[in-house]
């Protein structure tokens, strides 16, 4: 027989008196169904109820007396995490014709996933146990723990039939499911709906509301969430903070971070470590290396004590503020502080060694990882391989491509365009599309960076048919060409006077919406310069002009170059002067170059000119600069 719930005053009362007379130790009962369920996870036994049954024989008959007592045999299965035996208990009592009622279904529903609670709860329906405020809260939380949002949020709001009214703790359980999924307008959303109930939002309404707009990126939005709170009479505890402080983190907001772990002690709030961390990572986001440094050598004057996370952030914020010694001398500080270093902390002093240009260093740390105990992952792999990369070291990077495959690693798309960078350096350009073509082969799909850095190698082995190809293969690849694609390209044709394909590429670029730069347009002129084609490099340079891309002064020594080949003294002198008014240093190149052309035209006043102007510059006049 099933009883009616009844009213919530009652409900309340009836749930703290089964709570009121339970023993300190397990019954026997207990402790048999949980031994049951822990050998059935062992051993992954069937899971009838029949063996539940027997176990329960003995007091069956005394729940049929006093049905309160089964709810203290159903709660501990709750706190054992037995779920399926608790089911199994509610339905040997309604086997048995034990009364079941709203409190063994509460009980049982907490011991539950999202998928038993619920269909535990539309069971109470069928069976008209009518749920109270506890039941559905119960199955909110089992929704929340497996992030189950839409679910949790149809269990709390859905008024289609009758229920028990909401409280608090019932939208906190929502809004922790919708902050665990990062759907902060859901979050946001009920807070309003809480005041419009009514109910008072706590600090755990806000802590989760305030979570879920960190993890939504809608840092903005967490800190009016965060100054809301004293106006509306909650006091914000350490999880706001610190939920704030994430916020601000995860938008690279370091300022804002710091300003809110300084405003904690302020508000009588003694930040943790979490607070710290999150706020080191700000500073790590930031680039900002000094903060981080402070707060890390601070923790002991809060009694914190620093953790690998606190390290691995300022060591990583010191690799990118271009301090590699800094990242070096944290790492080595760790066990001074009684932090074991993890593989991130040794990932990111690798790393602080790659952009420093300590190839040899970066090496070191690879290999003394296994004197700690760690085993290297594929993201420190990929920190060597740039550290190799940016050294020129090719060799050593294709021998750590194939370690990371020995390691039954997957290297990425950024480890090959960094090996192929170093085959660039080191002009093997051969190995470098080898390794470009071969990635389909491995499962790799190359991106855009990997091609730039086959067509760059292509490029400086003057395969200029190779870097062509390599160009026209992107589309087929699904990869849109950039300019620095482009660029490359132009300058492989430049190499062999292919001014026709540099003419060519040039005009195709915006057809293909990439607007040319600087870069594009110089290594155009340079390959007319070097084809004898001054009058399209001039061509060229006034149409840089009109498109309002700013000329160097390489746009002009290679303008000027062109110009004096051809023994044009007037539009070179013309040129010259207008490098000057742009308060371009004009070196020996061109004054060299409009010294021939003026020669060649007989303008002899204007070579003496140049020729004094070279002497004061300390610059020797030698013929073979305009040859």
């Amino acid at each position: 027989m099933a009883l009616a719930a009844p009213g919530l005053g009652a409900t309340k009362g009836a749930w703290s008196k089964a709570g009121s007379d339970r023993p300190r130790s397990r019954s026997h009962q207990l402790n048999s169904l949980v031994q049951l369920g822990q050998r059935r996870k062992d051993s992954l036994e069937s899971q009838d109820s029949s063996e539940v049954c027997r176990v329960l024989e003995g007091i069956l008959g005394t729940w049929q007396l006093e049905p309160r007592l089964a709810t203290e045999v159903l709660s501990g299965l709750a706190k054992e995490r037995m779920p399926e035996v608790a089911v199994q208990v509610l339905k040997c009592m309604r086997t048995r014709q034990v009364e079941v009622n709203v409190f063994h279904f509460s009980a049982a529903i907490s011991a539950c996933r999202w998928q038993l609670a619920v269909s535990l709860l539309g069971e109470m329906l069928e069976i008209r146990v009518m749920p109270n405020t506890i039941t559905y809260n119960a199955a909110i939380s089992a929704c929340e723990k497996a992030s189950q949002w839409q679910l949790a949020l149809s269990l709390l709001l859905d008024d289609s039939s009758p229920r028990p009214p909401r409280d608090v703790i019932s939208f906190n359980a929502a809004m922790s499911a919708c902050e665990k999924a990062a759907m902060w307008q859901p979050a946001v959303q009920l807070l309003g709906k809480m005041r419009d109930e009514m109910l008072a939002p706590d600090e755990i309404s806000y802590s989760a509301a305030i979570s879920a707009c960190s993890k939504g990126r809608q840092w903005p939005l967490a800190l009016d969430l965060l100054e809301s709170m004293p106006r509306l009479r909650v006091t914000p505890d350490e999880f706001c903070f610190s939920a704030a402080i994430s916020a601000c983190e995860k938008a690279g907001q370091w300022q804002l971070a710091l300003g809110l772990l300084w405003l904690m002690p302020k508000a009588q709030l003694a930040p943790d470590k979490i607070s710290y961390n999150a706020a080191l990572s700000a500073c790590e986001k930031g680039c900002q290396w000094q903060p981080a440094l402070e707060l890390l050598l601070g923790l002991p004057k809060v009694r914190l004590k620093a953790d690998a996370i606190s390290c691995s952030a300022a060591i990583s914020a010191s690799a990118k503020g271009s301090q590699w010694e800094m990242a070096l001398y944290l790492l080595n500080q760790m066990p001074v502080m009684n932090v074991r270093p993890d593989t991130i902390c040794y990932s990111a002093a690798t790393s602080a060694c790659a952009k420093g240009g300590c190839w040899q260093l970066a090496l070191g740390l690879l290999l003394g990882m296994s004197e700690v105990r760690l085993v290297p992952d594929g993201i420190i792999y990929s920190a060597a391989v740039s550290a190799f990369e940016k050294g020129g070291q090719w060799e050593l990077a294709l021998g750590l491509l194939s370690k990371i495959y020995e390691m039954s690693l997957l290297p990425d798309c950024i480890t090959y365009s960094a090996v192929m960078s170093a085959c660039e350096k080191g002009h093997q350009w051969q190995l470098a599309l080898g390794l470009l073509l071969a990635m389909p082969e491995l499962t790799l799909t190359p991106d855009e960076i990997c091609y730039n850095a086959a067509i760059s190698a292509c490029e400086k082995g003057g395969q200029w048919q190779s870097a062509l190809d390599l160009l026209g293969m992107m589309p087929e690849s699904r990869i849109s060409p950039g300019e620095i694609s482009y660029s490359a390209v132009i300058s492989a044709c430049e190499s062999y006077a292919r001014w026709q394909w540099s003419f060519v590429l040039l005009r195709q670029m915006p057809m293909v919406s990439i607007t040319p730069s600087e870069n594009s347009y110089n290594a155009v002129i340079s390959t007319f310069e070097k084809g004898g084609q001054w009058q399209f490099a001039v061509h060229i340079f006034w149409e840089m002009t009109q498109a309002g891309v700013a000329h160097g002064a390489i746009t002009f020594n290679a303008v000027i170059t062109a110009c004096s080949r051809q023994q044009h003294w007037q539009l070179a002198m013309n040129l010259l002067l207008m490098m000057r008014r742009s308060s371009l240093s004009c070196g020996a190149v061109v004054l060299g170059a409009v010294l021939g052309a003026c020669e060649s035209g007989g303008q002899w006043p204007e070579a003496v000119g140049l020729l004094s102007e070279m002497g004061l510059l300390g610059i020797s006049r030698v013929r073979s600069l305009v040859q």
